[in-house]
C-alpha cells in the first residue's frame, strides 16, 4: 500500500543560502552528496531520504550541508530521477496520483541498492544513520528492518501501515519529530506509535513542536519565529542523536 500524503506536503517556502555539497552518480541514481571540512575525520555516515522536493531541493542542500558542518558525511538520493514535484505540478494535465505511485515505486525499487552501493564505496566500517523527510520516513525505516544502520529519525512522517509493521520490524534507535498539526500522523498516531515502541522496549525519542504543521522541518516560513526555531531546534536534536551513538 502506498502511503497517504496530505496537501501541507506539497507546500514549500524556500531559504535562501549556498549549497556547498556537489552532485554525483550511485547506483545510477543522482545523489547530492555534503562532506565536512575533514572527511578523514567524519563522524559516520548519514542517509538523507527528501522529501517530495527532492535532494536538490535548496531547503534540503542547506540541511545536509549542515550536518555535514557537523562532521558527518550526508548523502541524498534523488528518487524523483529530476522530477520532484516543484518541477511537475504546474504543468499541463499534470496527474499528482499517477506521480505519487511512480515517485513510490522508484524509491522502493532503488533505496536499497542505493544504500549498499554507498556502504560498498565508504566501506562497511563506518557507521551509518538515516534521516527521512515526510516522503522518506518508509523509506528510512523500510531500510532499518534490513541491517546496516545504527541509528534512525524521522520528522513529520508520510502515514505509516495501519499495524505498524514497519515500526515492529525496526532494529535501531528511532527519534521522531513531530508537528502539532500533521493530517498523516496526527496524535492519535503518534500514540499508537509510542505505545507500540513502549510495549517492545525500544529506544526511541520524540519531539513534538507547537504551533507548526506537516512539513515545517524542511520548508517552514524562516519569517515566522516560532516555525523557525521549531526547525532549527528539530536538525539540532538530530545531530544530538546522531552524535549520541556515533560516538
Amino acid at each position: 500500500m502506498t502511503p497517504q500524503l496530505s496537501e501541507h506536503c506539497f507546500t514549500a517556502v524556500s531559504h535562501s543560502g549556498t549549497p556547498v555539497g556537489h552532485q554525483e552518480e550511485i547506483a545510477n541514481v543522482q545523489t547530492y552528496v555534503s562532506e565536512p571540512t575533514n572527511p578523514s575525520e567524519s563522524k559516520g555516515v548519514i542517509l538523507y531520504f527528501s522529501d517530495v522536493f527532492g535532494p536538490f531541493f535548496l531547503n534540503n542542500q542547506l540541511i545536509m550541508d549542515y550536518y555535514a558542518s557537523h562532521g558527518f558525511t550526508v548523502l541524498g538520493l534523488d528518487y524523483f530521477f529530476g522530477e520532484p514535484i516543484h518541477e511537475c505540478m504546474n504543468k499541463p494535465d499534470f496527474d499528482r496520483a499517477a506521480w505519487i505511485e511512480k515517485a513510490f515505486s522508484n524509491a522502493n525499487t532503488h533505496t536499497r541498492p542505493w544504500a549498499d552501493a554507498v556502504v560498498k564505496k565508504y566501506g562497511p566500517g563506518l557507521k551509518y544513520c538515516a534521516v527521512g523527510f515526510c516522503f522518506g520516513g518508509p523509506h528510512v525505516l523500510n531500510l532499518a528492518k534490513n541491517g546496516g544502520l545504527i541509528v534512525c529519525a524521522i520528522a513529520h512522517p508520510a502515514s505509516p501501515s495501519e499495524d505498524l509493521t514497519e515500526i515492529d520490524e525496526c532494529t535501531v534507535p528511532m527519534l521522531f519529530s513531530c508537528a502539532e498539526t500533521d493530517q498523516t500522523f496526527p496524535k492519535e498516531t503518534r500514540r499508537k506509535v509510542e505505545d507500540r515502541l513502549v510495549e517492545q522496549q525500544k529506544t526511541y525519542h520524540f519531539q513534538i513542536f507547537s504551533g507548526v504543521k506537516h512539513g515545517f522541518a524542511v520548508r517552514c516560513d524562516l519569517n515566522v519565529e516560532n516555525e523557525r526555531w521549531a526547525k532549527e531546534e528539530c536538525q539540532r536534536g538530530m545531530v544530538a542523536w546522531f552524535r549520541r551513538f556515533t560516538a
